[in-house]
């Protein structure tokens, strides 16, 4: 996901709400509730978070020995890029907001 791109032709829901989406090996054990559920879009740009929308997480793995975590979802909301940045700037762990100052 690319913010200027987002910022001069904003992704509508209709371009990405049937597509199923992965992520593979993320640090950490993270724990969703039972799929599906509701939960942010967040990217993590070098330390820094960046909210997108909210997604359907439809299934995750956790592997024991590594603690990465993997799974699959559907993007169920895309934020409107000036909407992008006040949720970011509101709901981000001091420090952690993509737009801080």
């Amino acid at each position: 996901m690319d913010l200027e791109k987002h910022r001069a032709n904003p992704i509508t829901l209709d371009e990405v709400k049937d597509k199923v989406f992965s992520f593979h090996d993320k640090a950490g054990a993270r724990i969703y509730h039972t799929a599906p559920n509701r939960c942010f879009l967040v990217q993590n740009i070098d330390g820094q978070w960046l909210y997108w929308g909210k997604i359907l997480m439809l299934e995750q793995t956790i592997k024991g020995e590594s603690k990465t975590t993997s799974g699959k979802y559907k993007i169920i909301e895309i934020y409107d890029p000036i909407y992008q940045e006040q949720i970011t700037r509101h709901e981000c762990p001091a420090g952690k907001s993509y737009f801080q100052s």
